[in-house]
């Protein structure tokens, strides 16, 4: 019976969806475990071979986990609202719905054809209104919390207004926007609007006014990851920094907790280092500065406050509103200009860019500790968002303060004993303090004071200022987070709907019992005329507040219906806490009942790739803490193991079209083997590895494909025309894109899964090879050989007992494959089964009982062919509910070592030994062969070494 491998895969998937076999239910008795894969944003593209790499990966890792008695949930779903599918209905007019469903349908069909063990029972659609309803929902808790950081946690603003009414801001110590000192008298003369002014300051959701990345061809803010140099990621449009009011989230309130959390969970350490990088904790000191000849003054914030002896020059960024203010009139033109050059570049190109840049604002800044009058410029190498938008300038001991200095010809005063900087700052922070004159010291309360550093390490000069700075009102001690608020705008249609209507300029919540807030029909997804968002088209966004409804928003009269939010959240807000919700799915009560977040608790393995290592990880850390903290997660971290899977990359193929002369030029087109490309001038020209097979290109479906080359000619290489080939990202762009359904079709989805496993280890990036795919196909055809006769049809297993051999070929491969598993080594666990089957056919093994033992093994890999023939070994249950096999170390014994007999040390021939042999046995063996006979002829022995388990060498001369 031959391997039928489309009719098996058809059967199998066909049953799987009959009998729900992929299903799962809490069960007590069960130890749980709980696999996720990042979900997909459903592109009309459909999958290639490089998407499902990590969903095969995990798949093997849930099913081995099955097998091993855990009840495992395993989802899948889809991250379904973005720009891309919004920018396809500006262009073709179909609603983004429509083009979604189209594309979740195809991706629905890819998927099933590999053979995923996904409970489609629990799939979510942060699209769907049952779902993002609870996105909403979370928000408006967020709207309504504030963070203690005392207590290390969020809580009910309704315990801020309490302690605003009753003590002020005394002793209050939140996540604010702002420091406020307000005391119990003037919050309770506040009226309504005053005091939800304030509140906002606190609040975890919260408008704030921020620099964003804004596209004004797409009419919408961008994330960082969004632009590239410059301009969209999609489209190629200009982007320019510009300050907006927009939805912000307080992510930097959790910064602590989301750097303790990378303690508790199992990542690799590479990862917890970007995130840490990422949060960038600094303890320091801020320091205010007093403007001279004015009443202004700005706070900078430092981590070697011991330098400030060594400011020569204050530094404000570009975005900061102490630019306009601080600015004089001779400087405003040049100072204007530079700031709207810099609103075309990115904060990430700024960091990146070392070039040095900037323009003098006119007026000078008094350095508190010796009243030195210190200019003050402006540059893009500093940031609004970190810190507080303004830094001291210490060139001598910063690389960047450096570059600037020595640009502008400014003073550069080393502060380190020892320390050159004739060519270049001295960044270490170590040392023996110098030049920190005392005299000159004068302090906020007007007394002179006697700070010396001179003769200090760095380390205790550090700590004495910072001290110092706090107990003269100059400044205080304080820990500083790179990390920043996320902005929660966007203004785009598809998109969830923010929960919110406006009375006056101030946001106040749809009543939870009205969610979900559906999002409108538009007749136009872009921008309306007047530059309001897409929603800003729809003609019933309108919410009557006593009826509790959307209506006509011609009905707004400001006093019982209102204005709604027409921006909508972004696309990282339905991927934050999906992972909850796949464990109730169907609950309109709640986002997760407590029942089932008891029993699944968090996920026990996360795959996905590296791209989301700080954005989506982040912002999905924090949005399951705050949950936690609302008492709705049980689990602090949401993952406990993260795998990032790489990138399977393309492998072009190509075809040399020969450069005519001018006298040829009106000959038909002629093309070259790869092996004779040298002996022209040719121009390689990419073609669609879908008609490539072996890097043999198919010529007549190559003209069907460029119908411009139907009558080329082509030089063959032994009647064949070889392509030559490169690897590259696998893109549309360069025809090397493989659609996983044309592997399915002719060899299989077992082959598949198996042979992206095979490519290498999951973690790195690797190029696909079609040319290679074969060897895994005949792999399984060799492995249904174990069973089945391919002449006669007869089914092979019996009742027959094993040999010794036998019994270790299997066991120790099941020893390998358990031991790789966990580890996520697949690679080598599929040579370990090529090896295996090899050994047992040529040992001609038919023991069912062992046979059994290896389908059960192989089947997380390729279940398919694991099914049918776990069926045909008489099982009436699926194979997934199998026991996993354990190895036996006593068929692991060796009972003879093979040695290489050789002579000077060239290998001659094979001796096989005993396990227990002695190396003077092994010695006199040797020499007795008969073999050896022609090589010790006329030669005197002068020794023999034995290196146990690998050689013997005979050593001779003469």
């Amino acid at each position: 019976m031959e391997y039928n491998f489309r009719e098996i895969e058809k059967k199998w998937q066909k049953r799987w969806e009959e009998q729900q076999t992929y299903r799962v239910v809490e069960d007590t008795n069960k130890k749980k475990f709980y696999v996720l894969n990042m979900f997909p944003y459903p592109s009309g593209a459909g999958l290639h071979v490089g998407h499902p790499l990590g969903y095969i990966a995990s798949d093997i890792f849930a099913r081995h986990k099955r097998l091993e008695g855990y009840n495992v949930l395993n989802p899948m779903g889809y991250d379904a609202y973005g720009l891309p599918a919004e920018q396809y209905a500006i262009q073709t007019g179909q609603h983004p719905a429509v083009t979604t469903e189209t594309n979740i349908a195809r991706y629905r069909e890819q998927l099933d054809r590999i053979g995923f063990s996904f409970d489609w029972s629990r799939e979510v659609r942060t699209c769907d209104p049952t779902y993002y309803k609870w996105t909403q929902w979370a928000f408006q808790k967020m709207f309504n919390s504030y963070y203690d950081n005392d207590q290390q946690r969020a809580l009910p603003i309704a315990e801020l207004q309490q302690q605003l009414a009753e003590e002020g801001t005394a002793g209050l110590n939140a996540a604010c926007s702002e420091e406020l000192h307000i005391t119990a008298e003037q919050w309770n003369a506040m009226n309504e609007h005053e005091q939800q002014a304030t509140l906002m300051n606190y609040r975890i959701a919260y408008l704030g006014e921020t620099m964003v990345n804004w596209c004004a061809e797409l009419g919408t803010v961008l994330a960082n990851d969004e632009v590239v140099d410059g301009v969209s990621e999609r489209g190629g449009y200009p982007v320019v920094q510009k300050k907006m009011r927009q939805w912000c989230l307080r992510v930097s309130a959790y910064a602590q907790r989301l750097l303790e959390g990378l303690e508790k969970v199992d990542w690799t350490d590479s990862l917890k280092e970007t995130q840490r990088n990422w949060i960038g904790r600094s303890e320091g000191a801020e320091v205010e500065f007093a403007v001279k000849d004015s009443d202004e003054h700005f706070t900078i914030f430092t981590t070697r406050a011991d330098t400030i002896f060594g400011v020569t020059f204050m530094v404000l960024a570009p975005e900061s509103e102490l630019v306009d203010r601080l600015t004089t009139p001779e400087q405003r033109a040049e100072v204007l200009a530079y700031v709207e050059a810099t609103k075309k570049r990115t904060e990430r190109e700024r960091i990146a860019d070392r070039k040095v840049s900037g323009v003098f604002t006119g007026t000078y800044a008094i350095n508190p500790l010796t009243g030195d009058a210190l200019p003050i410029w402006v540059s893009d190498y500093v940031l609004a968002g970190y810190g507080t938008g303004a830094i001291m300038a210490v060139p001598a001991h910063d690389s960047r303060d450096y570059a600037f200095a020595r640009h502008f010809s400014l003073p550069i005063v080393p502060l380190i004993e020892g320390a050159d900087v004739s060519e270049q700052s001295f960044d270490a922070k170590e040392g023996i303090v110098i030049n920190s004159p005392a005299a000159n010291n004068v302090a906020n309360d007007g007394q002179a004071q006697g700070l010396v550093l001179n003769g200090l390490t760095v380390t205790e000069a550090i700590a004495k200022t910072k001290e110092y700075v706090s107990r003269h009102n100059m400044g205080r001690i304080k820990v500083n987070y790179r990390l920043r608020d996320a902005t929660f705008s966007r203004q785009r249609y598809w998109g969830e709907p923010f929960p919110v209507y406006y009375k006056g300029d101030m946001p106040y919540m749809i009543p939870q019992e009205c969610l979900p807030l559906e999002l409108p029909e538009v007749d136009n997804y872009q921008p309306t005329a007047t530059g309001e968002p897409p929603l800003g088209n729809a003609k019933v966004w309108a919410w009557d507040e006593k009826a509790c409804k959307v209506v006509d928003k011609n009905l707004i009269d400001g006093q019982q219906v209102f204005p709604l939010e027409l921006n909508t959240m972004p696309g990282f807000a339905g991927s934050s806490a999906y992972f909850l919700r796949y464990m109730d799915p169907h609950n309109n009560q709640a986002l997760v009942s407590k029942e089932a977040v008891s029993y699944w608790q968090n996920v026990d393995l996360y795959v996905g790739g590296t791209e989301h290592a700080t954005g989506h990880l982040i912002y999905s850390r924090f949005w399951n803490k705050f949950l936690f903290d609302m008492g709705v997660a049980v689990n602090d971290e949401p993952f406990q193991k993260l795998v990032n899977q790489g990138m399977i990359q393309g492998r072009s193929n190509f075809v040399y079209r020969v450069q005519r002369t001018e006298g040829d030029a009106q000959k038909a087109p002629l093309f070259v083997s790869l092996g004779v490309k040298d002996q022209y001038e040719v121009t390689p020209i990419h073609v669609d590895v879908n008609i490539v097979h072996g890097d043999v290109l198919d010529i007549d479906a190559f003209r069907a494909w460029r119908p411009e080359y139907k009558d080329a000619e082509f030089v063959l290489e032994n009647d064949k025309y070889v392509c030559g080939w490169a690897v590259e990202k696998m893109s549309k762009s360069m025809y090397n894109v493989v659609n996983p359904d044309l592997i399915v079709e002719n060899y299989g989805a077992d082959t598949l899964r198996l042979y992206e496993m095979f490519l290498g280890p999951v973690e790195q990036s690797k190029p696909w090879d079609t040319n290679g795919i074969d060897g895994c196909h005949r792999f399984l055809k060799k492995f249904w050989g174990l069973f089945y006769n391919m002449r006669t049809d007869e089914f092979i297993p019996n009742d027959a007992e094993a040999t010794p051999e036998q019994l270790k070929s299997v066991h120790k491969l099941l020893k390998k494959v358990s031991a790789d598993i966990p580890a996520f080594s697949y690679n080598t666990a599929v040579a370990a089964f090529m090896i295996c089957v090899n050994e047992l056919s040529q040992a001609h093994c038919t023991n069912k009982a062992l046979l059994s033992k290896l389908v059960v093994a192989l089947a997380p890999f390729a279940p398919h062919i694991a099914e049918e023939l776990w069926a045909a070994l008489g099982n009436s249950q699926t194979v997934c509910d199998a026991q996993w096999p354990a190895y036996e170390e006593k068929y692991l014994e060796e009972t003879e070592v093979q040695l290489a007999i050789a002579f000077n040390g060239k290998a001659r021939f094979q001796m096989a030994f005993p396990a227990t042999v002695t190396n003077a046995e092994i010695e006199q063996a040797a020499m007795a062969d008969e073999r050896a006979a022609k090589f010790l002829e006329g030669k005197q022995v002068v020794k023999v070494i034995v290196v146990p388990k690998k050689i013997v060498n005979i050593v001779v001369k003469g």
